[in-house]
């Protein structure tokens, strides 16, 4: 088979199959729209609970920072608590709502490009016929991503108390502090990715084979360790892709921002609005192309470029094959070599 590259073969899924960017921005979305909603009912909820007074009332009619400040302490005194409460609920229900959302939207899109992508191995099985319930595996795989995040953010608070203790109230440290929480929180951030780009690769051996969440990170241990060369290049080929994006969104974000002393605020506001819903909206794109482009290595093996160097062609001398040892010494029993009828040249000799 002609060989092909996995990145390109994501772009042309994705260009020739919308629907399934479609269906990627509709469920991301959807979620990222209950969260807001949540957040803004959570947030007017809380102010709504917020006791103020007259003299709270009068201190922020005046528009001076140091009196708004006092009336604002005074006003978030002693709700600290209920404030935490309704975030950890929210969160909650947020991170379930992810991991069901996820799953579904996991398992129809990897279903949709596996029959976009036909195996090589006639003996496997026919596009279509794929594990019918994977959603506990997918479950599992996504409650693991919920429950790393959650480490990492409380790996990032524990990086800050433990830098914490280079600096004190008698000898103040701060850019010390500083340099020492960086290359924690690059390592935190670095292992974060990395677990969490694995878990989600792990979706696809899911779907695709029946694995449950453990076996299911094996097969993509393994499928990493056989393909680490083009499973490189769809991530570096699409990341770069990502950072242009984003380098383009957030050139075109300055745009609006440069006219908002002339133009109407919320005229600029809006076009902010648009440029990030279309930058999310290509970012969402990219992913479905890199998840494209993995399994295009999943189930075209036999079509990639091949990292072991090709035999070097035969010389001439090895071309010819070689023939059999040339007889150097004379048979002196050969009869063919006597000039006596029936004699042998031995006999001649003697």
């Amino acid at each position: 088979m002609a060989r092909v590259s996995p990145t390109l073969e994501g772009f042309r899924a994705s260009l020739r199959r919308p629907s399934l960017t479609f269906a990627e921005i509709v469920w991301r979305w959807t979620l990222g729209a209950v969260g807001w909603t949540l957040f803004f009912f959570w947030l007017i909820e809380f102010l709504d609970t917020l006791p103020v007074s007259k003299g709270d009332a009068a201190l922020l009619s005046t528009r001076q920072p140091m009196l708004v400040g006092r009336a604002l302490a005074h006003i978030l005194r002693g709700s600290l608590n209920r404030a935490a409460i309704a975030a950890l609920l929210a969160t909650l229900a947020l991170s379930l709502l992810w991991i069901v959302a996820a799953s579904v939207g996991r398992a129809v899109t990897v279903r949709a490009l596996l029959e976009y992508f036909p195996k090589d191995d006639i003996s496997a099985q026919p596009p279509g016929v794929i594990e019918p319930r994977p959603w506990r595996a997918l479950a599992a795989l996504n409650f693991l991503r919920v429950a790393l995040t959650l480490s990492a953010i409380l790996a990032f608070v524990g990086a800050a108390v433990l830098v914490s203790f280079s600096s004190s109230d008698a000898n103040p440290r701060p850019g010390l502090s500083f340099i020492l929480f960086l290359p924690l929180a690059g390592l935190i951030c670095v292992a974060w990715s990395t677990l969490n780009w694995l878990l989600s690769l792990a979706g696809i051996f899911v779907v695709r084979d029946g694995e449950d969440a453990l076996g299911a990170l094996s097969a993509a241990v393994t499928f990493l360790r056989q393909h680490l060369g083009a499973v490189f290049a769809v991530s570096t080929w699409t990341g770069l892709a990502h950072l242009v994006a984003f380098s383009v969104a957030t050139t075109a974000v300055s745009v609006p921002l440069a006219f908002i002393q002339i133009a109407p605020w919320r005229l600029a506001i809006a076009g902010v609005i648009l440029v990030t819903l279309a930058y999310f909206a290509v970012v969402d794109w990219l992913y479905l192309v890199r998840l494209a482009g993995y399994i295009c290595i999943a189930e075209t093996p036999d079509a990639l470029p091949s990292s072991e160097p090709a035999p070097a062609p035969p010389s001439t001398r090895q071309q010819l094959a070689p023939g059999p040892p040339a007889q150097t010494t004379i048979d002196r029993d050969e009869p063919i070599l006597s000039d006596l009828p029936g004699g042998s040249l031995s006999l001649a000799l003697s």
